[in-house]
């Protein structure tokens, strides 16, 4: 019975781990991708499209930074009549 609570516990606590790092992960990546945006609402759905863009296009995490930049440069505001 010792043995099962040690390893229930150290599962539930590398699992917690595991989830926190990957949320951490997640909120950095939102926030660079937000960065770029400055106060422009617009801009900053743009930027969370290109960031979920990133994602599906598996970009890896150290070309991140640069891949959202270029998406920056290449934002044009849309103009409503």
């Amino acid at each position: 019975m010792d043995y099962f609570i040690i390893v229930a516990t150290t599962a539930a606590g590398l699992y917690f781990h595991w989830w926190l790092y990957v949320r951490i992960k997640r909120w950095i990546d939102r926030d660079l991708a937000l960065s770029h945006a400055g106060s422009d609402q617009q801009k900053r759905l743009f930027m969370l499209q290109q960031l979920d863009r990133a994602r599906a296009e598996k970009v890896k995490r150290r070309d991140l930074p640069q891949w959202l930049q270029d998406a920056a440069q290449r934002y044009s505001p849309q103009v409503s009549d």
